[in-house]
């Protein structure tokens, strides 16, 4: 429901990397829709304990990478879990200055991935891929407002899923609520990501958060081509 190809975004090269929701529920024509869009590595975001079977055969030539990226049990989890649930751009800068290895993690996975597209994604394919995005983005090039402009893409695709999973709850307008949050603590969703990136040191973020020099060429030549 929330997958796309983020070519074209600053320098990015169409078909690098791609963003997307859990693919669990992908069938057979959806696996092979991934192949034929030279798919070959996917980064999981997700925690152990939240991956589930995936509905078809995932092809054997696509490649799983297991890059768990929320801290869970650690401070720095219940204090978000309270604020923001970590369902919202809020907590970026915090996530970056505390828990930085766990993003440059996921950052190096995408950089050493074998030849072909790399898809991430974390359970909606909102947050930690946004946050994890937002970090491949702003290397390659994109300005706040494209990334921004990404990220909010999201939210109409997957209001349906939330929808569908709370069956007569009338569950929130998804975009209403976070909007609503940010609110309450005098700043918006442009103003959270645009505050994101401007924090971001490039490229020292990524050599300081254990990505090698080495991997920041490997990761411009992946990006960029």
């Amino acid at each position: 429901m929330n997958v796309r190809d983020l070519g074209g975004l600053g320098d990015m090269t169409p078909g690098a990397v791609i963003r997307m929701d859990e693919p669990t529920t992908l069938t057979e024509a959806g696996w092979a829709a991934a192949w034929e869009h030279g798919v070959r590595t996917i980064v999981d975001l997700r925690d152990p304990c939240e991956r589930t079977s995936d509905r078809a055969h995932r092809p054997d030539g696509i490649a799983t990478v297991p890059v768990p990226v929320e801290p869970v049990g650690t401070p720095f989890h219940d204090r978000w879990q309270r604020i923001d649930g970590l369902a919202s751009p809020l907590h970026y800068t915090a996530m970056l200055d505390e828990h930085p290895h766990a993003v440059v993690a996921a950052v190096r996975a995408v950089a050493t991935a074998a030849p072909g597209g790399v898809a991430i994604h974390c359970a909606a394919g909102k947050d930690r891929t946004g946050l994890v995005t937002l970090v491949l983005l702003a290397f390659a090039g994109a300005t706040a407002d494209e990334i921004c402009a990404d990220y909010l893409l999201s939210y109409g695709r997957l209001q349906p899923r939330f929808d569908a999973e709370n069956p007569g709850e009338g569950v929130r307008d998804q975009l209403t609520a976070v909007t609503g949050l940010l609110a309450d603590h005098g700043t918006t969703i442009e103003e959270s990501i645009a505050a994101t990136v401007a924090h971001l040191r490039m490229p020292d973020f990524l050599l300081e958060g254990g990505l090698p020099k080495s991997g920041l060429a490997a990761l411009r030549r992946r990006l960029t081509g």
